[in-house]
C-alpha cells in the first residue's frame, strides 16, 4: 500500500541564507537599471539619482511590511495567504491571481528580450527558437529541487552584482585618471541646469510632463521583484533569522548599487546625450573605442569586449528574472490551491518537493509567448506590458493594505511581532499615497491604458471569485 509522509506533502526548506540574500538583491537589480535609466534621464536629468533613492525607500518600506508578516508566519503563498487570512477571501483570491498573472506576463516579456539578446551574437537564429530553448532549460531547473533554483539564481545575481561593482570601479578610475575623456567630470551632475534641470514637474513644449515626478513612474518599476523574498518563506532555512537579514541588507545594497552606479554614469557623460533606445551604460563605454591592448600577438579593442560583456550581463539579468518568475508563479499557484482558490491538483509535489503541476500549468500559458514571437505583431506585447504595470501597482497596494489588517488583528489578539515594520502605520500611508501618485502620473505621462485596465481587471477578478465561491458552496452541499 502506498503511504505518504508529511514531509512528502510539503515544500522543502532548501534555501540557505546566501540564497535568500542574493534572491532578494537579484530581484532589485535588472533591466530597470541596465536599460531603463535612459528614458528616466531624459525626463529628469541627474535628479533621477534622487528619484532612485526615494523609490528605493518606498520599496524598502513595502518589503518590511511584507517581511513582518512572513517572519510571523512563514508559509507558501506569501501575501496571498495573509490577504486571505487578515483581509478576507476576496483579498486572498485577488492578490494571489493578480500576482500570478503579473509574472506570467513578465515571463513572456523576458523570454522575448532573451531572444533579442541572443541575436546580438547570432542574428540568424529566429527569436522564437531562443525563447523556446531557454523556456525548456529554466523550467527543467525549477522542476529539480528548490536548492537547484536557489543555486542558479545565486550565480545569476552574482554576475549582475559583480558587473555593477566593476562598472563603479572602472568608472571611478576613468574619472580620477582623466581617461574617460574631456566630457567625464563630476561637474556633469550640476553644470547643465543643475541637479534638477527640469524641476519636480514641468510641461514641455509638446505638452508632455517632465521632471522628477514624471520620471518616478518608470523608476519605481525598477524595484519590481523585491517582494520575491516573501515568496521564499516556505522554503527558507531558518526564516525567522534569514528573511529579516535579507530584507534589512537590501536597502543599503540598493543605495550602493543604484545610487553609486548612477553617480558614476552621470559623471562620465552629459545627461542630454543619453537616449531611450540604448542603455546609457553601453553608450558610456562605447566612448572607449580608441583604447586597445595586445594579447598573444593580437590586438583587442575595449569596445568589442565591453559590448559583448554588457550583452552577457543583460542576458543574465533577463534569465534571472525569468527564472524567478517560474519559481514565484509556481509557489503562488501552489499557495492558491492550498487556500482552495485554485484546483487541488496544483498542490501535487514531485520527488524533489517541487510543485510539478503548478510549474507545468504556468509553463503551458507562458509558452504562448513563443507563438507570439513567431506570429503576433509587436502591439500584442505592448498591451501585455501595460497590464504588467497595472498588476504591479495593485500588488504593492495590496501588500500595504494587508499589512494594516494584519497589524490590527495581531494587536487585538495580544500577539507580538518579532520583526515589526518601520514607522507603522505612517509608512503604510506614505506608500499608499506614493502609489496613488504614481497612478496619477501614469495617467498624465502616456500610460492611460495601464490605469484604465485596473478597474476592468479587478472586476474580472471579482466575477471569477464569485464563480469559484459558488462552486465551493455546491461542493459543500454534496
Amino acid at each position: 500500500m502506498k503511504t505518504n509522509t508529511t514531509e512528502s506533502k510539503t515544500l522543502k526548506r532548501g534555501l540557505s541564507n546566501r540564497h535568500i540574500q542574493l534572491i532578494a538583491l537579484g530581484g532589485a537589480i535588472g533591466t530597470g537599471l541596465f536599460l531603463g535609466v535612459g528614458q528616466a534621464a531624459i525626463l529628469a536629468g541627474p535628479s533621477v539619482i534622487l528619484g532612485y533613492g526615494i523609490a528605493g525607500i518606498i520599496a524598502f518600506f513595502i518589503m518590511r511590511q511584507l517581511g513582518e508578516m512572513v517572519v510571523h508566519e512563514p508559509v507558501s503563498g506569501s501575501f496571498s495567504f495573509f490577504a486571505n487570512k487578515y483581509w478576507g477571501a476576496f483579498g486572498g483570491y485577488a492578490s494571489g491571481w493578480n500576482y500570478w498573472v503579473l509574472y506570467l506576463l513578465v515571463s513572456m516579456a523576458e523570454l522575448t528580450a532573451i531572444g533579442h539578446y541572443v541575436q546580438f551574437w547570432w542574428p540568424e537564429i529566429p527569436l522564437w527558437i531562443s525563447s523556446l530553448f531557454f523556456f525548456l532549460v529554466i523550467n527543467a531547473l525549477n522542476l529539480a529541487s528548490v536548492k537547484v533554483y536557489g543555486e542558479t539564481e545565486f550565480w545569476f545575481s552574482i554576475i549582475k552584482v559583480v558587473a555593477i561593482i566593476a562598472m563603479i570601479i572602472f568608472g571611478s578610475y576613468l574619472l580620477i585618471t582623466g581617461n574617460g575623456g574631456e566630457q567625464a567630470t563630476l561637474n556633469n551632475l550640476t553644470n547643465d541646469g543643475g541637479l534638477f534641470p527640469k524641476g519636480w514637474l514641468t510641461v514641455s513644449d509638446n505638452g508632455a510632463f517632465e521632471g522628477l515626478l514624471a520620471a518616478l513612474v518608470m523608476i519605481m518599476f525598477s524595484f519590481g521583484g523585491l517582494e520575491l523574498v516573501g515568496i521564499t518563506a516556505a522554503e527558507a532555512e531558518n526564516p525567522e533569522k534569514n528573511i529579516p537579514k535579507a530584507t534589512n541588507q537590501v536597502l543599503w545594497r540598493i543605495l550602493i548599487f543604484y545610487i553609486g552606479s548612477l553617480i558614476i554614469l552621470f559623471s562620465l557623460m552629459p545627461w542630454r546625450t543619453m537616449t531611450p533606445q540604448t542603455s546609457p551604460f553601453v553608450e558610456v563605454f562605447a566612448s572607449l573605442k580608441g583604447m586597445q591592448f595586445e594579447l598573444f600577438g593580437s590586438t583587442y579593442y575595449f569596445t568589442n569586449i565591453i559590448a559583448n560583456a554588457l550583452n552577457l550581463i543583460v542576458l543574465t539579468a533577463a534569465l534571472s528574472v525569468y527564472n524567478s518568475c517560474v519559481y514565484s508563479n509556481s509557489r503562488m499557484l501552489y499557495g492558491l490551491a492550498e487556500q482552495k482558490n485554485a484546483p487541488k491538483f496544483l498542490t501535487k509535489l514531485n520527488k524533489n518537493h517541487s510543485p510539478i503541476n503548478a510549474i507545468l500549468v504556468s509553463a503551458l500559458l507562458v509558452a504562448v509567448c513563443i507563438v507570439i514571437n513567431k506570429l503576433a505583431p509587436e502591439k500584442a506585447l505592448e498591451v501585455l506590458m501595460s497590464l504588467v504595470v497595472s498588476s504591479l501597482v495593485i500588488n504593492w497596494i495590496m501588500i500595504c493594505l494587508t499589512h494594516l489588517f494584519f497589524k490590527k488583528q495581531i494587536r487585538s489578539n495580544g500577539e507580538k511581532s518579532s520583526f515589526p515594520s518601520l514607522f507603522y502605520p505612517l509608512s503604510n500611508y506614505i506608500c499608499l499615497l506614493f502609489l496613488i501618485g504614481v497612478l496619477i502620473m501614469m495617467w498624465y505621462t502616456g500610460l492611460q491604458i495601464s490605469v484604465e485596465l485596473i478597474p476592468i481587471w479587478l472586476l474580472l477578478l471579482y466575477i471569477t471569485y464569485l464563480l469559484v465561491q459558488r462552486d465551493k458552496r455546491k461542493q459543500n452541499q454534496l
